[in-house]
């Protein structure tokens, strides 16, 4: 099914893979040297057009156009007119479909959607309204073109599919693009996703980017590097299908993704009135590749992610034929995740001959694409989800894919079936709609299934779960009430008439103002808009209090800042702060807050003066799988957090976002000794970063040994010269590093935040 190849390979001709330890007398006779066929991917020549600095080893990007949601685009908005700004360089869409319901926090969620109108007319945006469309169908259909590139504060800014290099990253590196700055990249590793053959029937995208997902996760095979998708299997699926492929790289950990295109590309393009967007994208005659991802796609079956990660994914075969060894296994992982603060289990659902589920939904940029839907309806129509527990709610991705279907007669035949349909909106997939009861098991054919993403709250005993599933096969349980059902048990698929993009919606509610700005216009501040308190420059010397430790593989961007509810207060950075890792460490937030009292304390002690500057730190083993969403970086810093500590983080994105928020990205290969309210210090660290950051010396000293009699601790002493020697005699060493960092990076890390950076140069340039 899926293939892994051990090393780089060649591909000829678009169509025949060479691994490269067998093609030296191939390459030979095509006069060809490895490092030329490295620019025959698609990959480098679009690198290559947007790169602005003459050394394609050291990228400098400028991106074509720029988007954000409503959950991150008035930080960004925020921040970047503190830095200077007074237009929008680029196109940048701002679009509200995370917080549509407004649900929770009063007037202060459409207060901020208003700001984002506000700002769109001042600075030249352009503004998508609520229930039109989620962020990435939206970009699809109007942004995305074959050779461009978009970056978007979202984790899933991917369109690949259509000849686009997306990159989902957190609003610092937004903010850079508005201010003409460029987005700093080593050239990363290309991987080819070569697919062969075609899907079976009733197997949908879902199906195929989970069986990927499984291959290449855990072992981090394309983690940072951009998959190129190749192979003669592409012409076998629509591009409107290859989009809910595409958007699942993310959870692979890759950097972006792109796709060969081709006259169905240039038709989807054409359907949405953007035929002179398309041009062919395709590999040279002879391409090197880092390595290879090879897919039958003829092998692939309907797939289940269950909980509580996209990669933890078997076939739904499997499932139905060992689900109380599988599900006992989950449960397992489910006390882990819940700390002994409630419970879950999935073993109880196996009953009367089959697997029930709670609940079902097809959503967003994932699921809520014109064909899923349509094969759904195919799977329902004339049938029932019945009157029991188990519920089916649709959403489809945007304005004119609903109104398409509405013409077509479907969305009455899934409402006649008992589904709920209901309007574009993120909701579903962060938390913030059709959160499952407790104890709950919900398919979904969403984008993620991570611990408490959904909306549990084992704190307060409540936990659910959700697998990830194919529309195709959800509607197959759904037509049998919620007994769990592959899609192979039916034989309804592949009549799916074409689409008709009818674009009216949007022109008639979309305010497009780019290139229009109104610098007269005010920005409209509601009450729970707050400026970003003041950070300090980083000091001569560091002191950390170790105010949390995790020591799971994988933390994920849900559980250092839940979404749901919390993304009320989005747009007030310590009211959010509050929730810090408040579903996987609910004692962080405390620690933290007495340890910036001390830091206050220290301070008027003469910290300052003697260059010391103490502050929080979390340790975790890989943090930040999943969202782009900087606030899970900036809570930490306006609590006062000084850095982070782990083993390896598990995205670009977030160790950008802890660097553009003006902490530390410390590593260390082995494994922590310290314990939860140890301190750390690290001498001379504005020194450190200046050198090669190799190997950072650092001391763990136990509280009790910086404390006096009294318990109190004599800051005044341990600042000064002989306090910090002692601070190092009563320490046990510990080696730290930093990755590479920019000459651009270290400076925003040394002026505190990416906010006094660039306030810095503002004051300079005056």
């Amino acid at each position: 099914m899926v293939k892994l190849y051990n090393g780089g390979i060649y591909l000829y001709n678009g169509t025949e893979i060479v691994p490269a330890s067998e093609a030296g007398q191939r390459m030979a006779l095509t006069g060809t040297d490895q490092a030329e066929a490295k620019k025959g991917t698609i990959a480098y020549s679009i690198l290559k057009d947007h790169n602005t600095s003459d050394n394609m080893e050291r990228l400098k990007l400028r991106f074509d156009s720029m988007a954000s949601h409503d959950i991150t685009f008035v930080g960004i908005v925020q921040t970047a007119k503190a830095s200077g700004m007074e237009e929008f360089p680029i196109p940048y869409v701002l679009t509200y479909c995370h917080n549509t319901l407004c649900a929770v926090g009063g007037t202060i969620n459409e207060d901020d959607h208003v700001f984002g109108l506000s700002a769109a007319v001042r600075y030249g945006g352009i503004y998508v309204p609520p229930h039109m469309a989620v962020i990435h169908q939206y970009m699809r259909e109007q942004m995305a073109g074959c050779g461009r590139m978009i970056l978007g504060s979202d984790s899933h800014t991917r369109y690949g599919a259509l000849g686009t290099m997306a990159v989902g990253e957190g609003g610092g590196e937004l903010v850079k693009q508005l201010l003409t700055d460029t987005y700093d990249i080593a050239y990363p590793d290309v991987i080819a996703v070569y697919l062969d053959g075609a899907p079976k029937p009733g197997v949908g995208p879902q199906d195929i980017a989970l069986a990927i997902i499984k291959a290449v996760f855990a072992n981090g095979y394309v983690k940072n590097k951009v998959m190129e998708f190749v192979g003669p299997g592409i012409a076998s699926m629509t591009t409107d299908y290859r989009n809910g492929i595409d958007v699942m790289t993310t959870e692979t950990t890759c950097l972006t993704s792109i796709w060969r295109t081709d006259e169905d590309t240039r038709a989807y393009l054409r359907d949405h009135g953007r035929e002179a967007d398309y041009r062919e994208l395709k590999p040279a005659d002879v391409a090197y590749y880092d390595g290879c991802v090879y897919v039958d796609l003829s092998q692939v079956k309907p797939m289940i992610a269950l909980p509580f990660h996209p990669s933890n994914v078997y076939t739904i075969e499997e499932v139905q034929a060992n689900a109380g060894d599988i599900f006992r296994e989950v449960e397992k992982e489910a006390e882990r995740v819940a700390g002994g603060r409630a419970g879950f289990t999935l073993t109880d659902k196996i009953h009367d001959g089959g697997i029930y589920v709670s609940q079902a939904v097809i959503a967003g940029c994932a699921g809520g694409t014109y064909s899923n839907i349509m094969e759904a309806a195919n799977a329902l129509r004339g049938g029932s989800c019945g009157g029991g527990a188990f519920s089916l709610s649709v959403y489809p991705a945007s304005q004119p894919v609903f109104a398409d279907l509405a013409k077509k007669g479907v969305v009455t035949e899934l409402l006649n079936a008992g589904a709920v349909v209901r309007t574009a909106f993120c909701g579903p997939c962060f938390g913030a709609g059709d959160t499952p009861c407790n104890n709950g098991f919900s398919i979904r054919h969403t984008t993620r299934n991570f611990p408490n993403r959904e909306g549990s709250k084992p704190g307060n005993g409540q936990m659910a779960a959700v697998a990830l599933m194919d529309a195709r096969s959800i509607a197959a349980t759904a037509a049998n009430g919620g007994r769990l059902t592959s899609a192979e048990e039916l034989s309804c698929w592949g009549e799916i008439p074409a689409y008709e993009f009818d674009g009216r919606s949007y022109e008639n509610r979309v305010y497009s103002g780019f290139g229009k700005a109104k610098k007269d216009a005010e920005l409209v501040y509601g009450p729970n808009i707050k400026d970003w308190p003041q950070m300090k420059a980083l000091s001569d010397h560091v002191l950390l209090k170790v105010c949390s430790k995790i020591m799971d593989p994988v933390t994920t961007t849900d559980e250092l800042i839940p979404s749901g509810e919390t993304s009320s207060y989005r747009s007030n950075p310590l009211g959010l702060a509050e929730f810090t890792l408040s579903r996987r460490d609910p004692e962080y937030v405390g620690r933290a807050k007495e340890t910036a009292r001390l830091s206050q304390e220290a301070d008027q002690a003469g910290a300052l003066e003697a260059g010391v500057e103490l502050g929080s730190v979390v340790y975790a083993v890989r943090p930040g799988d999943g969202s782009a969403r900087e606030q899970a970086a900036s809570c930490q810093r306006v609590l006062g957090g000084l850095a982070n500590i782990c083993q390896e983080y598990a995205t670009k994105r977030y160790r950008s976002n802890v660097i553009n928020w003006g902490m530390l990205p410390f590593q260390m290969k082995e494994a922590p000794e310290f314990e939860v309210g140890d301190y750390i210090f690290i001498p001379n660290m504005k020194e450190a970063l200046s050198g090669d950051m190799k190997e950072i010396p650092a001391y763990v000293v136990k509280a009790q040994a910086l404390a006096g009699a009294d318990g109190a601790i004599a800051w005044a002493e341990r600042f000064s010269p002989d306090g910090m020697e002692q601070m190092k005699a009563e320490g046990t060493r510990l080696t730290l590093y930093i990755a590479d960092l920019t000459q651009e990076e270290k400076e925003i890390i040394q002026a505190g935040c990416l906010i006094n950076y660039n306030r810095n140069r503002h004051n300079e340039k005056k």
